[in-house]
This record gives C-alpha cells, structure tokens and sequence, in this order.
C-alpha cells in the first residue's frame, strides 16, 4: 500500500476504533490475566508498603496456617516462564466478596530446598460474579487495577478478579503481574502442608 492511501485511510481507523470502544460497557474493563500498567508509582509503593506491614508475620508460614490460610493448587507455574508459587489461600475471605489491603486473600510463598517456604508476595481475589452484583466496574486496590480470569479456568474457579502484589520478592516484569520470572516451583515436592 502507498504511504498516501494509508494516511488517507488512517483518520477512519481511528474513529472505528474509538467507535468499538465506545460500544463496551463500561463496567467491563479490566486487565487481562497477563498484563498490567501501573498507573501511579506512589500509589503503587504505598501498597506494596501495606502488603508488607499485612504480612511480615507471614514469613513463618505456621502463622498463615494457623490464621486459616491453606495451601491450594499445589505450586502453579506459568504458562511460559516463571511461576505464581504456593498459594495459601483463606477462603472466607475469598468469599466474603470484599477487598481490604490489609487482609489478602491469598498469601504466596516460594518453595525452597529440604521443605523450607519463603514469602513472596500476596493475592488479593475477588469471585466476579460477587463483585459485579455490588459494583459498576471492575476492582481497584489503591489504584490498582485487577486482572479478570474467565471460567473455565486452570484453577477450576468461577470467573474472578484477582491482584498479585510482589511484596517480598522484586518481580523484573512489574509489581501487579501475574507471572514472576524468576520464582520457581522446582523446589516443591507435591507437600500438602
């Protein structure tokens, strides 16, 4: 195609884009299970900050046991590089259908030589369903925005909005991905705790 055609033809693509756009619903909008901007980046330490303070006493993971996390899904590796790790998960707070910084649904650990846990990060988790009854759009945890996983999904869970925050563990590809690089699963020997 001629560069002339193609700028002729650009202005219409631009507003059949815009037209699309402007057809989705609102409400619908949210990250996709892969990717995630992160909009502020004192909105983003300042979470980060408060996952910290939520979960510092997670890192001895007979305290997250005994606060009703359980170990579900066994080590969830990624789908092309990195894992998520061990999710414990306390699932009335999954079900409760609120979101509180200070009390993630899911605490993360990564699985180390002979059985040892290192905490990496948390899960905030919302089923979709819950929330949309409630709400007009998708959720946000101090400007974050959540990744929306459809059903069926590999968890066998009902659609549901999720937010990995990488507290104790820097994640190279972002905060608020779902995927870490560089944790692994290797280390995991299929314990249930």
């Amino acid at each position: 195609m001629k560069m002339g055609r193609f700028i002729a033809r650009l202005p219409y693509s631009v507003v059949g884009a815009l037209v699309v756009v402007g057809l989705c619903p609102a409400g619908a909008f949210a990250q996709d299970a892969h990717a995630h901007a992160t909009a502020d980046p004192n909105k983003a330490g300042a979470l980060v900050k408060v996952v910290r303070e939520a979960t510092e006493r997670f890192k001895d993971v007979a305290v997250a046991e005994a606060e009703g996390y359980g170990l579900q899904f066994g080590c969830v590796t990624g789908p092309d590089v990195g894992a998520m790790g061990m999710h414990f998960v306390n699932f009335p707070l999954v079900l409760d259908g609120e979101l509180d910084a200070t009390h993630p649904e899911i605490v993360i650990y990564e699985p180390l030589p002979k059985g040892r846990l290192r905490l990496i990060g948390a899960d905030y988790l919302v089923l979709a369903d819950a929330w949309n009854a409630k709400h007009s759009g998708p959720p946000e945890l101090m400007g974050q925005l959540f990744h929306l996983f459809d059903s069926p999904n590999r968890f066998g869970l009902p659609a549901f909005y999720t937010l990995h925050v990488w507290a104790w563990k820097d994640n190279p590809s972002g905060t608020f991905v779902n995927w870490h690089p560089n944790v692994a699963c290797d280390a995991f020997g299929g314990q249930d705790r």
